[in-house]
């Protein structure tokens, strides 16, 4: 992305925080949050030791807040802790003993309660069984589960005893799955016989068998969840029951002391092409920065009931799910399932079931919600909702319109998130009491995050203009290695950008741009990028245009080559319920389009469909699209893929 490219979403719309929401809020004004913010820049090691000392538990006090190599960090060195002592033990001394930790519902219907004082009792039998099993400090440990109780139990129970985690997302292939096992050397798999999804049950147990046939010579012992109750085969000597194994155990289990700068996870990404890259986060940051961003940004209240609708094996589960919220004291909601053909009102569904008061969702959800109309979120009652977040991509100003009208009956703020799994937590985002919001706009950085939109030289570029966006300092959660790979940690993330010698900018490979009230707008990753006639556009905002017209409920933009634009513009759209595509409508889009932003943005063709690649986290894929485009063969990694049948469903088209 160039420093000519210029805003085309002109969003005048300004939504200010609600006065009775502000009153009780942690940050309760504009003005606050630029006090918080200048104190947290003019001094960062001070602002962060102090909210460390304040808001965790330690073992033992560091000895220096930050030590800072280009590009290593290590922070609050010397210092130990536990995060699962800071999530279970430390509630036990107060009510929230018996304060439910985890409320669990199933897709089919069957449900959890857990307290605080339960969720430690079976974390402490679970990290037992591990030890009986032989893991130890510093051994990896796989995780493969459906949204269970169980998964989150395990997570705690690893970080308990010092072994770190590496969580993938139970949709994934046993080919994806043994590509993970045997970067991270996993010594042992935790996985379930199968889990619920879209009707179904999904076997999990018989992938783990398969990547291991293939070669995970690391691992050592596979423990199984009983959840569908399908025939799986157990291999003696390895495989255990949960079930079996956890319930002999005892139910004391002292957390270990963990250095600050403990490995705490590791967790995949895919890229385009290559070996996925295993992100790794520590300890003592990581635990600090998800417990302050979840307790500012969601405004978090013991009354509260929160509820992420992520999946664990994604970054935003581990941050938002489970470590975040617990950490906080908070009571979590998980879910099984997703909206499908048998139950489309589903999430709604538990909000109303439950009271949830704050829900955290991601655009594709509320595109979707669209396409399905207002009479099914209409039906049930949504009055418990005071916040509502987005995460995963840029919402579409439209989409966050109807998330605000529908979803919050216009009075409830939106946060609207911008991080990465490298950054561990939320980056970018409104304070819901102190900052106006925009549609479409992840507004203003969380206090103590510097970032920036600077051209290739590193240098900030004017107000309205687009650029690469950077984050200019250290902050606590921040990747801290590629497993295994430091130079594809260095190549990947710091070398992009070539500002003034001694200077380090992380790249987080979006492009955006600023407002001239200095809100931020992601415009996506800048391989998503058109070049027209030597105009470089956003496929986002292309997008937001489309989506603006009443009759489209999704879009996503792509370039294909064009011998005389060099990049011409192929839109594929998905419609409004039983809207009807036709060559007429094809027009009326291309009018559209051209009148929103211009005869540059003009779709050189666009193709109705009823369906979109898109990973298990929903986000699209759109390098496949690009590749359908230009009717080029798909290659790369395709293993984050939800629906195989998507891709031949859009040749036919």
């Amino acid at each position: 992305m160039s420093d000519t490219i210029e805003s085309i979403l002109q969003e005048e719309r300004l939504f200010n925080p609600p006065t009775e929401f502000s009153e009780r809020a942690y940050v309760r004004s504009g003005r606050e949050y630029e006090q918080l913010y200048s104190r947290a820049a003019s001094n960062p090691e001070k602002f962060w030791g102090e909210l460390a000392e304040q808001e965790l538990h330690w073992f033992k006090k560091w000895d220096r807040v930050l030590d800072w190599q280009p590009p290593f960090a290590q922070w609050f060195v010397g210092g130990q802790l536990n995060i699962s002592h800071n999530c279970l033990d430390r509630h036990l001394h107060s009510w929230r003993r018996n304060k439910a930790a985890i409320i669990w519902e199933g897709e089919p219907g069957d449900s959890r309660v857990i307290t605080y004082g339960e969720l430690h009792r079976e974390v402490c039998q679970f990290a037992n069984a591990l030890k009986s099993l032989g893991v130890q400090k510093g051994d990896r440990v796989a995780i493969y589960l459906p949204m269970i109780p169980e998964a989150a139990i395990a997570m705690l129970a690893c970080a308990r005893i010092g072994a770190p985690h590496s969580v993938v997302f139970g949709g994934f292939s046993a080919e994806a799955l043994r590509d993970r096992l045997v970067d991270a050397e996993a010594k042992l798999v935790i996985t379930a016989d199968g889990g619920f999804r879209k009707d179904k049950a999904i076997a999990l147990k018989q992938e783990v068998d398969k990547a291991l046939e293939h070669g995970a010579p690391s691992v050592e012992n596979v423990i199984v969840v009983q959840r569908t109750k399908a025939d799986v085969t157990m291999t003696a000597g390895r495989d255990y029951w949960w079930h079996e194994l956890k319930p002999q155990q005892s139910a004391h289990c002292p957390a270990e002391p963990m250095d600050s700068e403990d490995m705490l996870f590791i967790l995949y990404t895919s890229g385009s092409t290559g070996k996925p890259k295993g992100v790794v986060h520590t300890t003592g940051g990581y635990n600090l920065y998800t417990h302050m961003t979840t307790k500012w940004i969601f405004d978090l209240k013991d009354t509260d009931v929160y509820w992420c609708t992520a999946d664990v094996g994604w970054i935003t589960g581990h941050s938002y799910i489970v470590y975040g919220p617990l950490s906080n004291g908070a009571t979590t909601v998980m879910y099984e399932g997703v909206p499908r053909p048998s139950n489309p009102g589903c999430f709604w569904d538990v909000i109303e079931k439950y009271g949830v008061n704050i829900f955290y969702t991601a655009p594709t959800a509320i595109r979707a919600f669209i396409r399905m109309g207002e009479a099914i979120p209409n039906a049930r009652d949504l009055s418990s909702l005071r916040l509502l977040g987005t995460v995963g991509e840029p919402i579409n100003p439209e989409a966050w319109m109807w998330y605000h009208r529908v979803i919050g009956g216009g009075k409830c703020p939106i946060v609207d998130t911008w991080w990465q799994t490298e950054t561990g937590g939320i980056m970018l985002t409104p304070l819901p009491g102190a900052i106006p919001t925009k549609p479409g706009s992840c507004t203003r950085p969380f206090p103590g995050i510097v970032a920036d939109i600077v051209d290739l030289d590193g240098n900030p570029v004017e107000s309205g203009q687009g650029g690469f966006l950077v984050i200019k300092q250290p902050w606590p959660s921040m990747i801290r290695d590629v497993y295994g790979d430091t130079d594809r940690f260095r190549f990947t993330y710091w070398e992009h950008i070539q500002p003034k010698e001694g200077q380090y900018l992380y790249f987080a490979g979006d492009g955006a741009r600023r407002d001239a009230d200095g809100y931020f707008w992601v415009m996506g990753r800048v391989d998503d990028v058109i070049n027209v006639s030597g105009h470089r556009l956003g496929t986002m905002e292309i997008e937001s245009a489309l989506v603006s017209h009443p009759l489209v409920a999704e879009a996503a933009v792509v370039g294909r080559p064009d011998e005389l634009t060099g990049e011409a513009i192929f839109a594929f759209v998905s419609l409004e319920g039983n809207t009807e595509a036709n060559e007429d409508l094809k027009k009326e889009l291309v009018k559209h389009v051209t009148a929103e932003i211009g005869a540059i943005a003009r779709p050189a063709e666009i193709r109705f469909t009823d369906v979109l690649p898109k990973t298990r986290s929903g986000k699209i894929m759109r390098r496949l699209l690009r590749s359908l485009a230009s009717g080029q063969e798909i290659s790369g990694d395709t293993s984050t893929l939800e629906d195989r049948t998507v891709l031949d469903k859009l040749r036919e088209g």
